[in-house]
């Protein structure tokens, strides 16, 4: 059975990933009212994304037989002072996120929870690929976007993700 310590843990975890996809899912808006749509699509599967690890963490309380408690999901920002911002965010944001799930590994491995443990260690893995691909989309923004017509390319290159 989970810890109190843990289970709190876990529910903070579901908000954050959800409150993730909120906030990908307002920059994906952002960028399609733009006229971005490779932008847009490219934050509509980070939205997806989310969701799948919010449903990941839930369906271990599941398995723990501990009751997922659903919190309040800020409003995110929705305008944003040119094309740039959403990308400097998203970066900020998932440094935030890896905090919050070095946290959860903290105290899986404080408790000696080993399956805990080895279920976060997988999101710890996966958090640096998302630190690294928001750094690069960031730096590529920056090196490449120097006028409207190099944003709309880059924004058709970002839409060809699936």
């Amino acid at each position: 059975m989970l810890s109190e310590n843990l289970q709190n843990a876990f529910n903070n975890q579901i908000n954050a990933e959800i409150y993730s996809a909120y906030l990908y899912y307002a920059i994906a808006n952002y960028y399609e009212e733009k006229g971005l749509k490779g932008f847009a699509s490219w934050f509509k599967l980070q939205t997806k994304e989310e969701l799948e690890h919010a449903d990941k963490f839930a369906n271990y309380l599941h398995d723990q037989n501990v009751k997922v408690i659903l919190k309040e999901i800020p409003k995110p920002k929705t305008e944003f002072a040119d094309f740039k911002e959403p990308l400097t965010i998203q970066l900020a944001h998932e440094k935030k996120v890896t905090s919050s799930i070095f946290n959860l590994y903290s105290i899986s491995k404080e408790e000696k929870d080993y399956f805990a443990e080895s279920f976060i260690k997988t999101f710890v893995d996966e958090q640096f690929e998302e630190e690294k691909t928001a750094q690069d989309l960031l730096t590529k923004y920056e090196i490449f976007c120097l006028n409207s017509k190099d944003i709309y390319e880059f924004s058709e290159k970002l839409g060809q993700r699936k």
